[in-house]
């Protein structure tokens, strides 16, 4: 699977420990599955839910969506175990928390062994400066913003604007397309507020991120409107379109729409929209 050339407006992570969980995933219109094992499982049940969690990816069902398995750290006692029980079930990516360097990477790619894509959550300073250096390891596949985290521990206020946020977001955003990968926004606590939800989806759209982590099924209705092209949106892209082509087919004139005029940057950026917009009809299958 082409990680960077499909969708990935929705990103909900599901407990691996929980089977309802797990079976209720099958059927959300989300473009992609965070299995978690580590924040959303205890301690407790940490080991038990590596057999549940391969057992439900082995029974499938969960269509076309990316299926990602954020496993716990390598610095922790279940890290490495997970791994190795894992590392040839069904899923398309591998997620890895508080990475700091791309060596952490490089510590994930050894255990796997088998050229599986590697996400990384971004969620330390430490990880953050190194953005571009992660960005760039040849198994990176995506980043992952792990905002509550990152704020705990830069001992910053959570605001609206998420104005302490911003250099951290924008950095994430810089290398992941400096080095062609996808970028995931973090999560929004508030899942009753609808509201509050689309401002922050809008933002992040508006900034360049690819799609928003979320942690209930209630958020997705709101972030898949969010982080698809809308009519207007791809109305401009094909007028746009065919208005340069009407100019490059006669050899004369300037491409204008809208009292603007269109360049082959332009003209870039509309058929990119209008390839999302065909992407995500397909995975509405």
């Amino acid at each position: 699977m082409d990680m960077t050339a499909r969708p990935y407006r929705s990103v909900l992570y599901i407990p691996g420990s929980k089977d309802r969980a797990l079976d209720k995933a099958r059927g959300l219109p989300v473009d992609a599955i965070i299995f978690d094992l580590e924040d959303a499982v205890t301690p407790d049940a940490k080991v038990e839910a590596r057999a549940t969690l391969k057992a439900a990816l082995d029974q499938g069902g969960y269509g076309n969506r990316a299926k990602i398995i954020r496993i716990n750290g390598l610095d922790t006692e279940w890290g490495k175990g997970d791994v190795e029980a894992l590392r040839d079930a069904d899923a398309d990516a591998f997620l890895l928390p508080k990475v700091d360097s791309a060596a952490d990477v490089q510590a994930l790619a050894d255990l796997l062994g088998n050229g599986k894509p590697i996400w990384a959550m971004m969620e330390t300073p430490l990880g953050i400066m190194n953005a571009l250096e992660i960005a760039a390891h040849p198994q990176l596949a995506g980043f992952v913003a792990g905002t509550n985290d990152l704020a705990k521990e830069l001992n910053c206020r959570f605001r609206a604007d998420r104005l302490p946020m911003q250099m951290a977001l924008q950095t994430i955003l810089l290398a992941a397309r400096a080095h062609g990968v996808v970028a995931i926004d973090g999560v929004y606590n508030q899942f009753k507020d609808d509201e509050g939800l689309k401002v922050e989806c809008d933002q992040g759209r508006d900034m360049g991120f690819d799609g928003k982590t979320l942690i209930h099924p209630a958020q997705v209705e709101v972030t898949n409107a969010a982080f698809a092209p809308s009519e207007a949106e791809i109305d401009l892209a094909k007028r746009q379109i065919a208005a340069l082509e009407e100019v490059e087919a006669s050899g004369q004139g300037v491409a204008v729409v809208d009292g603007k005029i269109v360049e082959n940057l332009h003209v870039e950026t509309a058929k990119k929209t209008l390839a999302k917009a065909a992407a995500i009809a397909e995975l509405s299958k």
